[in-house]
């Protein structure tokens, strides 16, 4: 199942970032004393108390503000508000209420959603009797903290886990593929997943997902049984919201988390955008199986040599994803979209494949005679034991002397040997570096 999804929101300049920062352990948002600095979501990944979420930064909620960034971070905010599971409403105990407060504080009552009120920067005993005053904001009991101080934080996190939803059984047998379709709004996701299911004519119900907005479509061909998971859910807001896309990002993280393929989708007009680019290395950090799908390729003027070069210009762009398909297509014309279920087969396959441990040390050991590790600080690292130790993605513990002497090109030589060896296209592979117990004595 996703991991639950914690949001960060207020008015400018509460602290929002800076506590963020404290949670996540280093310093990710920017962190100015100026109202509209945090003007892109930012996200992370946290654990407390063997509970693992997602954390939201956003920008500041103005509700009534001209200016054309704080409408665009105010939008923001409410798309995060809107993926998220708990959301964390920061005020200024220093300050007391504002106008604002009051008109966020009824927005969120709105949400139906778990809302914790933190009243931050109560760094001082003076300050502690100011928050009384945020009860009259009817979100319940604030929570007094200093993000700046570190004050605080632990019991905060704990009543964030509270607030959890009850976590449900997969809805969907082990024999199912779950597709998460992601990419930029107007890149083509929903013609995609309707011609799929239109060619086919196998589509079961449309029913809705038992996580967040999410729209799922269940449908088998044969014997083999899908869900497209639709993260289509942006909304335009008029003229001044033109460049939503790049407030997709989170609406795709849970779908991303839930799924076991990901069609990323990148428009051919485009080409490789900086969204493209945060969206794929999400699906990556995942260790999802992908397909990096290009759509609209039939509005391109194309000469022999014009899918080379746009290859390229991806594999250029998205170095980190060297192993995964390529596939041109037109959602509006069908072009090769029949391939598209037969490539999300097999790249979920092979994120699923188990190699046997005598074969695996075969290769490593083979790797190792042809490329020995080199020589650091008079040290050679040695590779004494290889098992994989789990699928989705195919993931390798190597027991050696010292993990500190692996260098990351000699890890991705080995990776490199393995595919050769196993193939693993369409998925990426996780190392474990662990030290053999009588070197760490």
């Amino acid at each position: 199942m996703a991991k639950p999804i914690v949001a960060i929101v207020g008015r400018p300049n509460v602290g929002k970032s800076t506590l963020f920062n404290k949670i996540a352990g280093r310093r990710i948002s920017i962190v100015e004393d100026k109202p509209g600095v945090t003007r892109d979501r930012i996200y992370t990944e946290v654990e407390w108390l063997d509970k693992t979420f997602t954390l939201i930064d956003t920008g500041g909620i103005e509700i009534d503000a001209e200016d054309i960034i704080l409408k665009q971070m105010k939008v923001q905010a409410e798309m995060a508000i809107d993926t998220a599971d708990v959301i964390m409403f920061i005020v200024d105990g220093q300050q007391g209420i504002t106008s604002t407060d009051r008109e966020v504080a009824d927005m969120l009552r709105r949400t139906k959603k778990n809302v914790l009120l933190v009243c931050n920067k109560i760094d001082a005993q003076k300050y502690k009797d100011n928050v009384y005053e945020f009860y009259n904001l009817g979100l319940g009991e604030p929570i007094a903290i200093s993000s700046g101080q570190a004050l605080g934080l632990g019991d905060l996190l704990d009543e964030v886990i509270k607030s959890f939803p009850d976590e449900q059984d997969e809805e969907y047998d082990e024999f199912t593929i779950k597709v998460a379709v992601v990419g930029k709004p107007n890149v083509g996701k929903s013609s995609l997943v309707n011609k799929i299911l239109g060619e086919e004519r196998v589509i079961v119900s449309d029913i809705p997902g038992t996580t967040r907005d999410a729209i799922d479509t269940p449908f088998s061909v044969e014997d083999d049984k899908y869900v497209f998971i639709d993260t289509a859910g942006m909304r335009k807001r008029g003229k001044v919201f033109e460049n939503i896309e790049r407030y997709s990002v989170v609406r795709s993280l849970t779908a991303i988390e839930r799924a076991d393929a990901c069609l990323i989708l990148i428009d051919a007009q485009e080409g490789v955008t900086e969204q493209d680019t945060k969206i794929a290395g999400y699906v990556h950090d995942q260790g999802k199986a992908s397909i990096i799908v290009v759509n609209k390729w039939d509005l391109i003027e194309k000469d022999d040599k014009t899918m080379e070069k746009f290859k390229k210009d991806i594999r250029s762009n998205l170095p980190f994803m060297m192993y995964s398909p390529i596939l041109f297509i037109s959602a509006l014309t069908g072009q090769r979209v029949h391939k598209t279920l037969e490539l999300i087969k097999y790249v979920s396959n092979q994120s699923a494949m188990r190699i046997s441990t005598g074969m695996i040390n075969d290769i490593i050991n083979e790797a190792v005679l042809m490329n020995q590790p080199a020589i650091s600080g008079g040290r050679r690292l040695k590779l004494l034991y290889t098992t994989q130790v789990s699928v989705k993605p195919p993931t390798f513990a190597i027991f050696v002397n010292d993990p500190s002497l692996m260098h990351f090109s000699y890890e991705r030589y080995l990776e490199n040997q393995i595919r050769k060896s196993f193939g693993f296209e369409g998925t990426p592979i996780r190392f474990v570096l662990r030290q053999r117990e009588r070197e760490k004595r």
